[in-house]
C-alpha cells in the first residue's frame, strides 16, 4: 500500500498524548496516528497475502441485538446437563 505523506496541526496536548504513547510502545509517532486514524475511519485493506482465515473472523454477525453473556449461557448449560442427569 502506498504511503501518502499529510501535514496535520494538533493541539500541544495531543501531539503530548501521541508522542508518549509512541515511547511507551517503542513505535514511531506515525504508527500511532495511523492506529488512531483506522479506529475511526476503518483498518488499512488487507495485503493480498493475507491469511484468509484472519481476514474472515470477526466478519459476520449473529444478527442478536442483546448483549451475549458467554458466562451466564455456560452456567445455564451446565445446570440444565446437570438436571437431565448428564
Amino acid at each position: 500500500m502506498e504511503a501518502v505523506t499529510m501535514t496535520v496541526e494538533v493541539p500541544e496536548p495531543l501531539a503530548g498524548r501521541l508522542a508518549a504513547e509512541a515511547a511507551r510502545r517503542g513505535v514511531s509517532v506515525d504508527e500511532v496516528a495511523v492506529e488512531a486514524l483506522e479506529g475511526v475511519y476503518g483498518p488499512r485493506e488487507l495485503p493480498e497475502s493475507a491469511d484468509s482465515l484472519e481476514a474472515f473472523i470477526g466478519c459476520g454477525s449473529s444478527g442478536r441485538g442483546e448483549p451475549f453473556d458467554i458466562l451466564r449461557a455456560r452456567s445455564d448449560l451446565a445446570a440444565r446437563k446437570l438436571a437431565h442427569g448428564a
